[in-house]
């Protein structure tokens, strides 16, 4: 068994912020004897979550040998108001540079919990708030269950971070609710963007053993608690079949990491070992495997990668580097939106939804006007009911959407964003149109995907208040907002444009007004390596192909039916305009749109894929294929020139911020770290612009 003294933890974490554990005797009517209950508390409040590194472990173990001392009936642990434990602090992994250390902290974190799971009194766990990793495994270490009915998360996330739960989990939830179950909460949720579990959903699950609402919920859970110890409740367990039903869940388990991963995050690939040995039951054998695995997975540069990425998405997107004071942000009491299509649609519903202010749109005729409004009344209908959405909420959300046909109706907007057909001319008549009904204060700001915000402001009399701000499609779905600063842009401008981001619930980038900006200037350039090694002769499979071990979201190819050939080729057009030198125009797509062709893949009723055979036709191939290694060379290799370019230019702040883009707007996987930590572990950065994107140790194990 691993024993630290205090200090001991605290030298090999010394930055922890400790989750101190302690434990209490409560009387329970109908009990001989007292219940001791530890709290888990860190001394913050619930912004700052509970979470275990080495001195939070040896602060429980302690606090259960002093329960267990006690002679209790029974030990209940629980957390502090709203959050039970949210699992490892990441800090500590991140922080070890050997392997013993990795070895430390996983057997530590068995030994503790395991106390609890081999107690000859009864354990249980009153999960009173967000459960996450690690608090998760504690819970599922005792032997029964309580769960608070506003508990604001629930998951085992750690496969989405490039790990796996480490300390039991892999190992006791499948023992306890069936593998197939554990494959959805383990592989099929993490890697569905973290999906969390809500709490009737782990009830059914068998996660929980019962539900209470929060007012009462700790006397509810110790009344609870004392009919189990008396035996008047019994609480049922699934009988698990480790046969047939077994093998299918890790089939499923390897179909799902297979096709979200590509084999790519070696945490998931492990997850997959760990699910296979639970078949056993055997927590020695399981515990030890889980303990070696997650010291390989800790010393990888995939990992680290993945935490670099988990660290830009909860801290830097909070905090979007270069942004103006937030005092200087003007409110926005009403919205406009030029354009009914259904991006503008997808926009006027999300700003009635988290602004709650009058949203008007406007367009060229009144049937698109009244589409427009009419999508958004649809989707509020959808959410009510789906009861996401109460009748009266969904009744005042329909009456602050409208639609005009006169942008009169933008007289008292303070925000006025277009979506119109993307060409310079046709935006710099709108924002002409209407800026003769706002304010001079009022904001206009575009969705342009990769024109001139600056061109675009030009011919106005108050330049200084247009702002480039690019959604992702779909709107409500992807989380960046690229905040993009014209060359008159003002603070106030820049600083109304970030809060509306903000109440908007998206992560938000500065960006210089560069072509394309960030996430579609590297998209493209990407893409276009991969159309010009189809246009000089690799087949289309082989090209797609190419990149397929880097775990991307979808192929290029795939990528390219999303986004739509046309936009695709019109973005292509525009980099080719601003850099003929590094982004070329493929005649083959001009063809390809020009023939309304959209998609290079068809699929038949089993899913088969094949090459549509009229875009076989219609592409003209030269004669000096690659090989899909040289393809998918070529490709990165452009993205490490183009991002070296782009950060000499200042298009942003530094690479960090290219990741978090290329991670929220394009869905990159964490354990590439967006793209510039992979470009350095492969030696691409050096290679081809003689020096790594980020100090060696950020987003890799340290030296």
């Amino acid at each position: 068994m691993t024993t630290l003294t205090a200090d001991e933890a605290k030298a090999l974490f010394p930055d922890e912020v400790v989750t101190h554990a302690r434990t209490r005797l409560v009387s329970v009517p109908g009990l001989a004897g007292p219940v001791a209950l530890i709290t888990l508390d860190n001394g913050h409040d619930h912004t700052r979550p509970s979470t275990f590194g080495p001195q939070s472990l040896v602060s429980l173990s302690a606090a259960f040998d002093e329960a267990a001392a006690a002679s209790p009936v029974a030990i209940a642990v629980t957390g502090k108001p709203f959050i039970f434990a949210v699992g490892a602090d990441l800090t500590a992994v991140e922080g070890a540079s050997a392997r013993e250390q990795a070895l430390t902290i996983g057997k530590l974190g068995h030994d503790v919990f395991r106390k609890f799971t081999e107690s000859t009194v009864p354990t249980f766990a009153f999960v009173n708030g967000a459960v996450m990793g690690g608090g998760l495994e504690l819970a599922l270490s005792c032997h029964y269950r309580t769960l608070a009915a506003n508990a604001a998360a629930i998951a085992l996330p750690e496969v989405f971070l490039g790990l796996f739960p480490g300390w039991g989990g892999t190992q006791l939830l499948p023992n306890l609710i069936g593998a197939n179950d554990a494959v959805t909460v383990i592989f099929e949720n993490a890697l569905n963007q973290n999906k969390m579990l809500n709490p009737k959903q782990a009830l059914d699950l068998g996660i929980a053993d019962v539900l209470f609402e929060s007012a009462d919920y700790i006397e509810q859970s110790l009344l609870w608690l004392a009919k189990v110890v008396t035996g008047e409740i019994v609480p049922a367990r699934k009988e698990i079949d480790r046969g047939e039903a077994w093998d299918a869940a890790v089939a499923r388990a390897k179909a799902i990491v297979e096709g979200k991963t590509k084999g790519a995050a070696p945490g998931a690939l492990k997850a997959l070992e760990l699910l296979e040995l639970a078949r056993e039951n055997d927590l020695d054998r399981g515990y030890a495997a889980e303990t070696e695995a997650l010291a390989d997975v800790v010393m990888s540069d995939e990992l680290r990668a993945g935490l670099y990425s988990f660290n830009l998405v909860q801290k830097r997107a909070k905090k979007p580097a270069g942004a103006p004071d937030k005092s200087l942000a003007r409110k926005v009491t009403k919205v406009g939106i030029v354009g009914a299509g259904l991006m503008a649609s997808q926009m006027a519903l999300l700003f009635a939804r988290r602004l709650e202010v009058p949203v008007v749109l406007t367009d060229i005729d009144q049937a698109r006007v009244d589409k427009g409004v009419g999508y958004v009344h649809g989707e509020i209908d959808k959410l009510l009911g789906k009861g996401r959405v109460s009748q009266d909420k969904a009744n005042r959300l329909k009456a602050l959407v409208s639609g005009s046909l006169d942008k009169a109706a933008f007289a008292d907007a303070d925000f006025v964003i277009e979506a119109v057909f993307e060409d310079l001319g046709v935006k710099q008549k709108v924002f002409a149109e209407v800026e003769e009904h706002v304010s001079p204060e009022a904001v206009l700001a575009t969705n342009t995907s990769s024109l001139s915000i600056t061109d675009m402001a030009a011919g106005l009399k108050h330049p200084e208040r247009v702002v480039g701000f690019h959604f992702f499609n779909p709107v409500a779905v992807m989380p960046l907002l690229e905040i993009v600063r014209a060359a008159r842009t003002d603070d106030a401008t820049l600083a109304t444009a970030f809060a509306v981001g903000k109440q908007l619930k998206k992560s938000s980038v500065l960006v210089k007004d560069a072509p394309a900006f960030v996430v579609n200037r590297l998209l493209t350039r990407f893409m276009g390596e991969v159309v010009k090694s189809i246009d000089e002769g690799t087949p289309f499979e082989v090209a797609d192909k190419a990149t397929e071990s880097l775990g991307l979201p979808m192929t290029p190819l795939v990528l390219l039916q999303l986004v739509g050939a046309p936009v695709a080729l019109h973005v292509a057009e525009t980099m080719n305009r601003a850099f003929p030198d590094r982004f070329g125009v493929s005649e083959n797509m001009k063809a390809f749109v020009a023939a309304g062709k959209n998609a290079v893949w068809q699929w038949d009723s089993t899913g088969k894929q094949t090459v549509d055979p009229e875009v076989q036709a219609l592409w003209q191939f030269g004669d000096k294929p690659l090989t899909g290694e040289e393809v998918k060379a070529r490709a990165l290799e452009a993205l490490a020139e183009e991002i070296r370019l782009m950060l000499d230019e200042g298009v942003v702040a530094e690479a960090q911020d290219i990741d978090l883009c290329m991670i929220l707007g394009a869905g990159w996987p964490f354990w590439l770290g967006g793209i510039t930590p992979y470009l350095d572990r492969s030696g691409i950065s050096e290679k081809v612009t003689g020096k790594r994107f980020l100090a060696p140790g950020v987003a890799s194990v340290p030296a």
